[in-house]
């Protein structure tokens, strides 16, 4: 079973947390954070994310990056609802007499001071085998701003104009993908200012994109000249394809005001539509030429 299968039936299976008549659950599984309500009512984000050697950086990558990139894709998921960040658990499964341990936790307790999500507690566990693959998990939990309200993945609407808060792809080889800034001030920006759908852009803006229209039951259309492009990005199927990009692709409505957001959001990329009869919800990418191709080939697949 690939990823996205997996995580279908998951939804499947999770749709009663909410329909079961819980007023804590508001938010399940199928979004970058779930969203929980308090008993005086305030709304928590939580998240959960992990980082394995091998798949997610390599075996001679620097501590203080590896500790970085843990601690900022979290967070990134927090930007990705409008909210932010507020405390951190760290778990690792460490490789046995794994040196570094010392400088791994110093480094990611650096990082959580850094974007304001302090470590506050964990698990560690020693592999059998010192060839066993690092592997980290990172949980954050998160608050919105008075007034504003997470935005969600699923609330995408017609007519609606599709952003992103920086250029794509290259992130590999250019490491961004061990450096990338999560968007915390753009993300609140767009809760404030009333955006209809949000997410980080991880699994690449193909795949990513076709997940906004599935869950809000709509098409979705990408330019593909307009996607921005990273200067070492060869072509456009990198840039939508690649993922590890972690900007946030924002849909807006046509007369929203993006002059006083907190940094130059890119696009319009694309458009937003309702389903044509017999049409299923989906994204595709239409090329320079005119051909059209379906977004969700176009990612990364775990």
């Amino acid at each position: 079973m690939n990823e996205s299968d997996l995580h279908t039936h998951i939804y499947a299976r999770s749709t009663n947390l909410i329909a079961g008549g819980s007023n804590q659950i508001i938010v399940g599984p199928g979004d970058d954070c779930a969203v929980i309500r308090s008993a005086t009512g305030e709304r928590s984000l939580l998240t959960v994310d992990q980082l394995v050697e091998g798949r997610h950086f390599t075996s001679d990558t620097d501590i203080d990056l590896i500790a970085r990139k843990a601690i900022a894709r979290s967070v990134s998921d927090i930007a990705a609802m409008g909210g932010v960040p507020s405390w951190a658990l760290a778990a690792g499964v460490l490789p046995k007499d794994d040196p570094h341990s010392n400088e791994l936790f110093d480094a990611l307790h650096k990082w959580a001071q850094h974007w304001r999500c302090p470590l506050i507690g964990g698990d560690i566990a020693t592999h059998a085998s010192p060839n066993h693959p690092l592997t980290l998990t990172i949980t954050i939990g998160g608050t919105m701003d008075s007034g504003s309200n997470p935005v969600l993945r699923s609330t995408a609407q017609p007519g609606d104009l599709l952003y992103v808060t920086g250029p794509l792809g290259d992130s590999f080889k250019s490491d961004h993908h061990l450096t990338f800034e999560p968007r915390i001030a753009a993300g609140q920006w767009a809760a404030k200012n009333n955006a209809h759908a949000m997410m980080d852009i991880s699994d690449g803006l193909g795949r990513d994109c076709d997940r906004i229209a599935k869950a809000s039951g709509v098409c979705i259309e990408i330019d593909a000249a307009k996607v921005p492009m990273n200067p070492g990005c060869k072509d456009w199927q990198q840039a939508v394809s690649e993922g590890e990009d972690y900007e946030l692709l924002i849909a807006l409505e046509p007369n929203a005001s993006i002059a006083n957001a907190p940094m130059q959001l890119l696009g319009p990329i694309g458009t937003v539509r309702s389903c044509n009869p017999n049409e299923k919800p989906g994204s595709t990418i239409v090329d320079p030429g005119g051909n059209v191709h379906d977004a969700d080939q176009h990612g990364w697949e775990h």
